[in-house]
């Protein structure tokens, strides 16, 4: 099943990378009335991951979840690494471009697994962590070169033998309703679609179709995303924060070529008085094969931005005048042109 037909309450969904600590310490009751924010707000699609502070986001998330009916809510995690009960240091750990976004996170050991054993492995930890009775989507985490330099096609063949068909097997026992890879690059999304064995649902595309990066995107993985029928998940619809007055840019310092585009998008905001969240959200889900957007949250009162930026109506003008800009790929589809 794709995630457009399991949506329960519209396109915003909750990204829960935030509640493992990412870039700050959290407080558990801060992280508990964001999720309860969330939840009061509508959202009823919430996306977590192991390697979130090596479980602190799925155990948060799963806490704070408990207390809602099980059918009220989609809920989707990652296979690709295993959480040990072993302890490392955290300095230590080699997180690839990611540096150390989750240096504040638990300190129990992380290995990957990308095997059918391993996915399988990691669905029954992650359901204990959450104290869930089921998952409904599972994403393949990081096959791809920003985590596994130029070795990362040997890790895509690992889960393309191992991963990929433990959860098309249980997505065709009904055990989830789907699968599909979660990333940050389009290389492993346009090779998984280019492959006749895997049958993938959808998948999570983090940071690639956002306001200051989409163009790569709309070269080949866009496009046949819409033709094969794979729903795509929008996460960091703010590339990494900076879009919504943060100071990371995919999870380090911003360039000053991506400062120059934020002024400019801001400077059109604020002449079209649109929220800049608006702005982002709007233009990630207005991509025919765009099924779901799922922005980071550790704030209640982020959460309450995000929804009120998709509730609220922004002018064609303000896609004229972005279109004009140049921030906008020519090929990247708008509101006004639905």
């Amino acid at each position: 099943m794709g995630i457009r037909k399991a949506l329960l309450a519209g396109p915003l969904g909750f990204g829960a990378a935030p509640l493992g600590n990412m870039f700050r310490n959290i407080p558990d009751d801060e992280a508990q009335a964001t999720v309860d924010a969330a939840w009061d707000a509508g959202t009823r699609y919430f996306d977590t991951a192991p390697f979130y502070g090596a479980g602190l986001s799925e155990l948060r998330l799963g806490e704070a979840l408990r207390k809602r009916p099980r059918d009220e809510y989609i809920l989707s995690t990652k296979v690709g690494r295993i959480i040990l009960d072993e302890l490392e240091d955290l300095s230590a750990r080699d997180l690839g471009e990611k540096g150390d976004i989750f240096k504040y996170g638990r300190s129990n050991k992380v290995v990957l697994d990308y095997s059918y054993d391993g996915a399988k492995k990691s669905i029954a930890d992650s359901i204990t962590r959450m104290g869930v009775d089921h998952l409904d989507f599972v994403w393949i985490h990081d096959i791809a070169q920003d985590f596994h330099g130029d070795v990362w096609l040997s890790m895509f063949e690992a889960a393309r033998t191992g991963a990929f068909r433990a959860l098309d097997e249980l997505r065709d026992e009904g055990v989830i309703k789907g699968w599909g890879l979660g990333v940050n690059r389009t290389e492993p999304l346009e090779l998984m679609m280019e492959l006749s064995e895997p049958r993938p649902d959808g998948t999570l595309l983090a940071g690639r179709y956002s306001l200051l990066d989409h163009s790569h995107a709309l070269q080949r993985a866009m496009p046949m995303a819409e033709k094969k029928g794979v729903d795509i998940v929008v996460g960091g619809p703010y590339s990494s924060g900076v879009l919504a007055g943060g100071s990371h840019f995919e999870y380090g310092p911003i360039p000053p070529e991506i400062a120059a585009k934020v002024e400019t998008i801001k400077a059109l905001c604020a002449r079209h008085a649109v929220p800049i969240k608006a702005a982002a959200l709007h233009f990630s889900l207005a991509h025919p094969a765009v099924a779901a957007v799922i922005p980071g949250a550790s704030k209640p009162d982020r959460v309450k931005e995000d929804h009120e930026a998709l509730a609220f109506s922004v002018p064609d003008d303000f896609w004229l005048d972005l279109r004009k800009s140049g921030i906008v790929d020519p090929a990247g589809p708008l509101p006004t042109d639905k």
